[in-house]
Parts: C-alpha cells; structure tokens; sequence
C-alpha cells in the first residue's frame, strides 16, 4: 500500500515538475515592428538619419533560454537620398538622387545583457545584441520628367559596354544585420523591444552609384541609349567625381516590436 501511494504521488510530482518546463510554444514570440529606414553611402555619407522613411517588419522569436534566443524576421523599408541635400558643392554639382524599396529577410542571433523571461517576476528587462545573415531585395530608381525610372538596366556607369567589363549588378544581395536593442516584459505573454540595427552589404550599388568617375557618355549613349547617358551625368562637368569604389553602401532599419508568445511562459521555468 505504502509502495502504491509512493508511486503516485511520484507520478504526481512528475507531472507537476513537466507543467512548469517549458514548451516550444511557450518559447516561441511572433510580433510587429513599426519603425524607420534610412541608408548610408555614397549619396549620403555622413548623415546616418537623414530622409528616413517609414519601416515596418515581422518577427519570430525562439528563447533558448533566459540569455540566447534565435530570431527570424521579414522586414521593408525604403531608402533614398539627394544631392541638393548635401552642404558640400561638388556633390550639389554632382546633381544625382536615388530612392529604393528594400524588403530584407534575416535569421540570426540575440544575446541578453541579462537574464530575461517574459512573465517573470524576476527577469522583466534587458539590453541585447543582434546578429544575423540576410539576403535583400533593392532596386534604385530616380525621377525623370516625372515618371521613375530604374537605373540598374541602364547601365548609368558602362555596365555592359564596351568600355566597362562589368556586368549590371544584381538587385538580390547578402547582408549582415547588426544591432542592439532593449527588452520589456509588459506582462505574462506580451513584450516591447526597442531595436536599432545596421546593415553591413556587400554591393557599392544600392543607390546606382559605384564607379569614381563617369564613364564616357558618348559610348554609353551608342550602346545603352541617351536615357542612360543623360542619367550617368547628371551634372555636366565630363571629368568630375561620380562616387568613391573603395567603400560599400549600408542601410538602417530600427524602431518598436511588439511581440506575444505562442505559448504561457508566466509560470515556466527553463531547463539547461
């Protein structure tokens, strides 16, 4: 009788213990972010917040436990700039302006400052760092004659020509998201995050500008037509500066997220 009452109430804490642990719902958070974009680069070099446009984004979370969570997130933003922004007169003269949609999807890592669990009592904040991969989607435009025009089949730097053995770029490229952002439990399943991150990319070409100086306009004229030749030079100065081949472009996305976790973790406890 002793062994049989011994026995169930094993079984009971069993039960009890398993209910506290958590499950892969309890460690899972969808959420929303709402935020800007903005973008550095040869068009804007020293302005990190200049012309930020609306952003918006979608997240998954999974908490591996109170310190690590791994993270996958679609996010869409538009960058742009203009030279009749800038206070230096040889980019005014230079008299070139982009704007692009980027739509970026990443996978990565988030590391906390410190301990944190959405609905505990105890671990209710924290700071954390960012890092991912990703792969994004742009595609440089400008105004002309009121109507936009995409500059990447153009050609606007010889691309495709006989005086430039380049191909045009490709408008899918790889990123590496980096940041760093804030945590807030606000209650058993709901949390805030405040997030800012950069984007460190591999191409020169996300506002359409790459080379340091102009190609010839007569050639690009010849062979990718006079809408490429008039947009490749937009300031008339044949021999001045286009842009600088030594530095890649970088783009911004940061804001608010509110996510909520697909399970109740208020009342779990992690397990290492």
């Amino acid at each position: 009788m002793i062994k049989k009452q011994l026995a169930i109430l094993f079984l009971l804490l069993s039960f009890s213990a398993l209910s506290q642990v958590h499950t892969a719902a309890s460690r899972s958070e969808i959420g929303v972010m709402v935020g800007g974009s903005t973008y550095l680069g040869d068009l804007n070099q020293f302005v990190p917040f200049r012309n930020t446009h609306l952003a918006g984004g979608l997240l998954y979370r999974y908490n591996v436990n109170p310190r690590m969570a791994v993270r996958v997130n679609f996010t869409y933003g538009k960058v742009s700039a203009d030279d009749a922004q800038s206070t230096e007169p040889l980019n005014r003269n230079r008299n070139l302006n982009f704007f692009s949609d980027i739509f970026e999807l990443g996978a990565g890592v988030e590391f906390n400052y410190f301990p944190f669990q959405l609905g505990h009592d105890r671990y209710k904040g924290t700071a954390y760092l960012l890092a991912e991969l990703g792969v994004f989607r742009m595609n440089p435009k400008t105004m002309h004659n009121g109507a936009e025009v995409a500059l990447r089949p153009l050609g606007t730097e010889g691309q495709g020509t006989s005086i430039n053995s380049k191909k045009v770029y490709n408008l899918t490229q790889i990123c590496l998201p980096l940041g760093v952002g804030a945590k807030l439990s606000l209650g058993e399943r709901v949390g805030l995050n405040l997030e800012i991150g950069i984007r460190k990319t591999f191409t020169d070409y996300l506002d359409d500008v790459g080379a340091d100086s102009y190609a010839d306009p007569a050639v690009i004229a010849a062979e990718n037509g006079p809408l490429a030749a008039e947009l490749s030079n937009r300031s008339g100065d044949r021999y001045g500066k286009r842009g600088n081949s030594a530095t890649s472009d970088w783009y911004m996305f940061g804001g608010a997220m509110l996510t909520i976790s697909l399970g109740n973790p208020g009342n779990c406890h992690y397990r290492y």
